[in-house]
């Protein structure tokens, strides 16, 4: 029998639309259906910088035109159906995922204390606790209403004087949660006064939880490598995740040969066993231009984005000025199944404009007047959802690459 093949186009459908890139861009989001597609992704990852709109946004807004920040508060503040945690970086998860992540706040216990009690010395355990009993008693904290007579560490942990370390370690390992946030800041509250009760019932079994990080990451991925399941939830390790692979192989999950873009070697990758079926029903990615944010799900694993789409990105807002090849915060431009580009641009509310300082298309991709037409169709949704007046673009903004 030879082994299962799995095309270059298709592995680009199939990706997309397992991260959601394929589903009607325009169709009307309801608050419930923003919670299928959170889950349906898994994630969604959460980050300070706001060139344009926060990361969140931008994710959530590429897959649909429609979706409005106060859905996801409404989700995360009142209702409860999602919570902020850990996955490889800072992140809003679903709430039923909760049993989950009290194996993954065991396994974090350990790890960070030792890490951080190697950094904090001396009155580490007692800090924990009385931070701990600070909030049970008085309520919800910000940061900045602990610790304000404490001197900073410098280079250590951003500089975090020690109650902040203390309400990170908490919230990182369960006994703490994101209430809310004021002005993007973390209100910090005893973990069962945030989480609905009915997630705190159960907790998974080590197996389970494997298994569970295992096939839930290999579903959200399409087809993954066992480093790539690991890394996608960043709650197991390689090595769990090679060996579950292993012992599943022939039976609810198979191999697949997926043929990458031109120049790349195919490569191996498990898939689940229904591949064939997903296949053949998948959507195609709409045509429009989009604008994806920098920690977009579907981009990022730089380098099997690079081996897929033959698009080599990076974000460089920690690369000197000098030496940055585009600039602090640009944006990939997506347009049907392939990359075409990326674009700097800031919104200027003080201006009331979204202004556009450089645009880079990729090689052999042509700046034809439908495309730049479909470019300035994406940028004014962009500018209704940010509030701007209009869009402005600097002299010479089309740039070579």
């Amino acid at each position: 029998m030879s082994p299962l093949k799995i095309d270059h186009r298709d592995a680009k459908s199939l990706l997309l639309a397992v991260h959601g890139l394929s589903h009607p861009p325009r169709s009307k989001l309801t608050t419930e259906g923003l919670l299928n597609r959170i889950e349906d992704l898994g994630f969604v990852q959460v980050d300070s910088i706001n060139t344009v709109a926060r990361a969140h946004h931008m994710i959530l807004f590429a897959r649909n035109e429609t979706y409005r920040p106060k859905q996801l508060s409404a989700l995360l503040e009142r209702h409860r159906d999602l919570f902020e945690n850990w996955t490889h970086d800072a992140a809003i998860i679903p709430s039923r995922f909760f049993p989950y992540w009290r194996v993954r706040f065991e396994r974090e216990r350990e790890r960070l204390r030792d890490r951080w009690r190697s950094w904090r010395r001396e009155g580490f355990e007692e800090l924990f606790d009385d931070t701990l009993s600070h909030i049970r008693e008085n309520g919800p904290v910000m940061a900045r209403h602990l610790g304000t007579n404490e001197k900073k560490k410098p280079g250590g942990w951003w500089d975090w004087h020690p109650s902040k370390t203390a309400l990170e370690y908490l919230w990182r390992t369960g006994d703490l949660a994101i209430a809310r946030r004021e002005g993007f800041q973390k209100v910090y509250d005893l973990t069962e006064r945030v989480i609905p009760s009915q997630h705190l019932v159960d907790k998974a079994e080590e197996d389970a939880f494997i298994d569970w990080a295992c096939r839930s990451a290999l579903d959200r991925l399409g087809f993954a490598t066992p480093g790539e399941i690991a890394a996608f939830w960043g709650s197991i390790s390689p090595a769990e995740a090679k060996a579950w692979c292993e012992a599943h192989k022939g039976k609810d999950i198979l191999t697949a040969d997926v043929v990458m873009a031109e120049g790349e070697k195919p490569r191996q990758c498990f898939v689940l066993a229904d591949i064939e079926d997903r296949l053949a029903n998948l959507p195609p990615p709409p045509k429009r231009v989009r604008v994806l944010s920098p920690f977009d799900p579907a981009i990022r694993d730089r380098k099997r984005l690079q081996r897929l789409f033959d698009f080599d990105y990076r974000i460089e807002i920690f690369v000197p000025e000098a030496k940055r090849r585009f600039g602090y915060y640009v944006f990939p431009l997506l347009e049907g199944d392939r990359m075409i580009g990326r674009l700097d641009m800031k919104h200027r509310a003080q201006d009331g404009v979204l202004h556009v300082t450089g645009l880079w298309l990729e090689p052999r991709i042509k700046p034809s007047k439908q495309r730049l037409s479909s470019l300035e169709a994406e940028l004014d949704r962009h500018r209704r959802f940010v509030g701007a007046e209009r869009v402005t673009f600097a002299d010479g903004f089309l740039r070579d690459s």
